[in-house]
């Protein structure tokens, strides 16, 4: 039983992926299934998705969000191939933003996934594969 002199457990580590956006709502279905996906495999964990322009919620709000419901521990993967203006210069500002009003918050940033060599394998066996 918790009482007012114990501590609150901090809530599980959560889960932001990322992506560009879209104005279409179909460009966002492969990122909400990859969030529903991961879900799956780690029930009660909280995944969401958040974007850098065009769609909703954007990154800002998704960990404004979660940090409201308790998390202190932040994952963020960034789901782009391509080493582009979002991931050298967006990405890393828009992080600092969020370290300057959170100082107590733990951000962990992925590598882009195009960075990740199990992504690239990946691709590369299915792009070979029945050959």
């Amino acid at each position: 039983m918790t009482t007012p002199s114990t501590p609150l457990s901090p809530a599980p580590t959560a889960i932001v992926l990322i992506g560009h956006g879209s104005r279409d709502p179909l460009w966002r279905v492969p990122i909400e299934t990859l969030a529903q996906r991961v879900s799956q495999r780690s029930p009660g964990m909280a995944v969401c998705c958040a974007y850098l322009e065009w769609a909703s919620p954007e990154v800002q709000e998704a960990v404004e969000a979660l940090v409201s419901q308790g998390h202190r521990r932040i994952r963020l993967m960034p789901l782009f191939f391509g080493m582009g203006k979002h991931a050298r210069e967006d990405m890393p500002a828009l992080v600092q933003a969020l370290r300057d009003q959170h100082p107590g918050l733990e951000l962990q940033v992925m590598p882009s996934a195009g960075e990740l060599s199990e992504v690239l394998d990946l691709l590369a066996s299915l792009a070979l594969k029945d050959l």
